[in-house]
């Protein structure tokens, strides 16, 4: 059975892989390791030559993925202490609650338990039964998003799913809720992914 052996194009790693495939292909993983497999059946050579075919692909997209590393590395948050996290909720329980019970009656809805976590998974949650989770990392976050995010899932109360009709309720509190969303999406990521 062939091995692995290590190829470079513009000076750039790139591991040469046997495999079970019919076919070349190319791939750059998040950790920036980049992969050419192809068929047992073919040569090394080929596989390099394939490789050597897609130099510009390589580059472009490989220069593309550290820049997105290098921005991410001097973006990100040093993780929190139980203190910080302690802190957060404690504010989360003072700010949420208020913007919830405001949100719900301009909205003619109800809720039941409002919980407040620290969790990597979502910023906020609610239940069928119209229980509510909020994320205690949104008190570093800009206000908008807070109340983007109690919206949301306030919203959840007249349409468990995220139909148009369920965007447009959205739009109707949260004019620039795109925004937010777009916030949370990009500088967000850096605020949840320093939670151990």
């Amino acid at each position: 059975m062939k091995d692995k052996k290590t190829y470079y194009v513009e000076g750039i790693e790139v591991d040469i892989i046997p495999c079970k495939r019919k076919s070349y292909g190319l791939r750059i993983s998040e950790d920036l390791k980049v992969s050419v497999r192809f068929p047992y059946y073919r040569s090394y050579a080929s596989a390099c030559k394939f490789a050597d075919e897609q130099k510009e692909w390589i580059v472009k997209h490989y220069e593309k993925m550290m820049l997105k590393a290098k921005e991410y590395e001097e973006n990100k948050e040093e993780p929190y202490t139980d203190e910080d996290i302690k802190w957060m909720t404690g504010e989360a329980k003072k700010i949420i609650p208020k913007l919830v019970e405001r949100y719900a009656s301009l909205m003619g809805v109800t809720f039941g338990r409002i919980t407040i976590r620290h969790q990597k998974s979502r910023w906020g949650s609610c239940s069928a039964k119209g229980n509510l989770n909020f994320n205690c990392l949104l008190m570093l976050t800009p206000p908008e998003c807070v109340e983007y995010v109690v919206v949301h899932e306030l919203c959840h109360r007249k349409y468990m799913n995220h139909s148009r009709a369920f965007w447009a309720e959205v739009a109707k509190y949260q004019p620039d809720y795109r925004k937010n969303e777009e916030w949370l999406k990009t500088k967000g990521k850096y605020i949840i992914d320093a939670l151990e």
